[in-house]
């Protein structure tokens, strides 16, 4: 028979079909398969219409078969069939799909999804063989055809033997290349592999002759190997069944058989959205960080399917950032895709499916926070430190809905409190949230500078993360209280008068501070008698936005920010060093230049700062003691 051209495409349309379109070449498996469920389907919906047609789900099945003596891979179906002008129509015009037809004629009927839509899955054969032949059988037809091609040189239409309706579709599978291993299209466990990796939720059975290892009839110790038809997709997902069919264990299993960690979910959550977008999800919330959670080669996305079959591993699109370690998929028909269903248009859809999934995932945790507070505990150890980030990206820009969820540890509930917890017990004269940084609880404890608020009953937010203060610097204030370090020049607490220093000796002291704040000119901004210092002689507080943990962190990062808190060094005048200060400010300047310079070297030790010039430092130590 005459070879026929394509009609409406050249040969270099077909060559970029077969080599851009699709990113991997396992997908033309997934596009056979989806072809012919369609082709099931559209038995199925005529059966709807028409009382003489039963259709027996039993009946109706794929087949994957391989031959790897004559490289063959061939896929059966029972489904509708095509006839001769059908293969014509939607095999000889490149992006012409029958089904696309098909739901259009249909549109408005119930009890109907087709996969495919765009009439190019089917070319995406030639990405793995030299030569593809459909043999079908249309229902109602006594004749079967078959339609043969060997890519963009065109194709051939003949008469062909088939006993039952349906269409079997072969591939000579190509040979391999130094770059490419085309064997592996061939392989039992491969094959397997594409099919549940894709095609798992196809609703009609895909057979494959699976080779089992058993023992011989006669005899204990020799195992024979046996071929026996198995079917290999799970064909109903999880999330099509109804939620109260369904047990925690269920769920478990189904987040370890697609690998979404290692570990048990601290919690599922179900979807079934059926109003301005249509679709089902199941996502979890992991109960421990991915070993790779915080590091740039992690990809954060839910798995896309539509109707069942597997579109894209991680569409990044429907998660936010800050929670990216939300771990599921979403199964929706709505979606706009492109040709080769492996990307997504930037739809109204998809944002309105983002939009209530990071909805879903707030309330779940807001529900984990109120009600099962261990569980969120040992999430937010794992996964706090990704909400805080999520608070200080942006510009703060999703402060709103993140702040609520945030911990921190309290200096007077021994435990991690939220925010609006630590509001709750404000006492009425309390004007600011307090809070101290430092690398460990136990070194904020003994840090000088929360004397004061401590001894005023007031509780402290202690932050030991390095984006803690950076974060709360986005969202600035909470129910109306603002927050304020523990080093901060102005902590907004009346001291006792007893406390205070008088004018009397604020002046007096006037001229001892403006000489040591020359002796560490260019070290600190100023130097003054402190208001907060109870028992320790000295401290260092800031002026500005800039404290001094920030100015740790930031000098620690790889681009090394040279960056400067504006520090001040307050003393303890009701401290026995004090009077020493004044005895050498009286007699002994160049004492009053080591006194100074050892207090300034131990405010930045109590810090966690280095001493500029540790040797100097020694040596000092040293002549205090001789």
């Amino acid at each position: 028979m005459a070879k026929k051209k394509f009609k409406a495409e050249s040969k270099r349309l077909l060559e970029m079909m077969i080599n851009s379109i699709y990113t991997q070449r396992e997908i033309f498996l997934r596009e056979l398969i989806s072809n012919a469920s369609d082709a099931i389907d559209k038995i199925y919906y005529k059966a709807l219409a028409d009382d003489s047609l039963v259709f027996n789900k039993e009946d109706y099945y794929i087949k994957v078969t391989a031959d790897k003596a004559n490289r063959t891979l061939t896929i059966t179906d029972t489904g509708i069939g095509m006839t001769a002008e059908e293969l014509e129509n939607n095999l000889g015009v490149i992006a012409k799909s029958g089904s696309l037809a098909f739901k259009e004629a249909n549109e408005a009927k119930d009890g109907h999804n087709i996969i495919g839509q765009f009439g190019v899955g089917f070319y995406s054969a030639f990405m793995v063989a030299d030569d593809v032949t459909v043999i079908s059988k249309a229902l109602g037809s006594s004749e079967a055809f078959k339609w043969e091609s060997k890519g963009a040189d065109g194709y051939t239409i003949e008469p062909a033997e088939k006993d039952s309706v349906g269409t079997e579709i072969t591939l000579k599978i190509k040979a391999n290349t130094e770059e490419d291993q085309y064997d592996e299209y061939l392989e039992e466990y491969r094959l397997k592999s594409i099919i549940k990796k894709y095609s798992d939720f196809i609703r009609f059975p895909i057979k494959m002759d699976i080779t089992t290892s058993q023992p011989k009839a006669d005899s204990e110790n020799e195992f024979e190997e046996i071929s026996e038809e198995q079917t290999v997709n799970s064909m109903v997902p999880i999330w099509r069944k109804n939620k109260n069919e369904l047990t925690d264990e269920d769920y478990n299993n189904f987040y370890a058989e697609k690998r979404y960690g290692f570990d048990q979910p601290l919690k599922h959550i179900h979807i079934s959205a059926d109003g301005a977008v249509v679709y089902n999800a199941i996502l979890f919330i992991p109960e421990n960080t991915p070993f790779d959670y915080y590091t740039k080669e992690y990809e954060k996305g839910l798995e896309l399917y539509s109707n069942g079959v597997l579109i894209m591993d991680k569409c990044s699109d429907l998660l936010p950032d800050y929670f990216s370690f939300v771990k599921g998929m979403v199964d929706s028909e709505d979606l706009s895709l492109n040709i080769s269903r492996e990307l997504l248009q930037h739809d109204r859809q998809l944002t309105l499916i983002a939009k209530n999934i990071k909805n879903k995932i707030k309330s779940q945790l807001q529900s984990l926070l109120k009600d099962e507070r261990e569980k969120y505990n040992q999430f937010y150890s794992a996964f706090g430190r990704q909400l805080k980030f999520g608070v200080y990206n942006d510009y703060g820009m999703h402060k709103d809905t993140l702040q609520d969820l945030l911990m921190f540890y309290s200096s007077t509930e021994k435990k991690l409190v939220t925010l609006d917890e630590y509001v709750s017990r404000m006492p009425e004269d309390q004007k600011y949230i307090y809070y101290a940084a430092g690398e460990s609880v136990e070194r904020i404890e003994k840090l000088p500078q929360t004397e004061l608020v401590a001894d005023k009953g007031y509780e402290i937010l202690y932050f030991t993360d390095d984006i803690d203060e950076f974060a709360i610097k986005m969202i600035t204030s909470y129910k109306e209280k603002e927050f304020r370090s523990v080093s901060s020049g102005d902590l907004g607490i009346e001291t006792d008068a007893a406390d205070k220093p008088t004018d009397a000796e604020e002046n007096e002291n006037k001229e001892l501070f403006e000489a040591m704040k020359g002796i560490l000119s260019g070290k600190v901004k100023d130097v003054k008698a402190s208001k907060r210092l109870k028992t320790h002689p000295v401290c260092l507080s800031t002026e500005g936005e800039l404290t001094i943990e920030m100015e740790k962190i930031l000098k620690s990062m790889p681009n090394g920010q040279e960056v400067q808190a504006d520090k001040v060094l307050e003393i303890n005048i009701n401290h026995e060093v004090f009077q020493s200060l004044k005895a050498a400010s009286d007699n002994d300047k160049e004492k009053l230049s080591l006194y100074t310079n050892l207090l300034y070297n131990q405010a930045l030790l109590i810090e966690g700062l280095q001493v500029g010039d540790p040797v100097q430092f020694t040596n000092d130590i040293c002549k205090i003691m001789v």
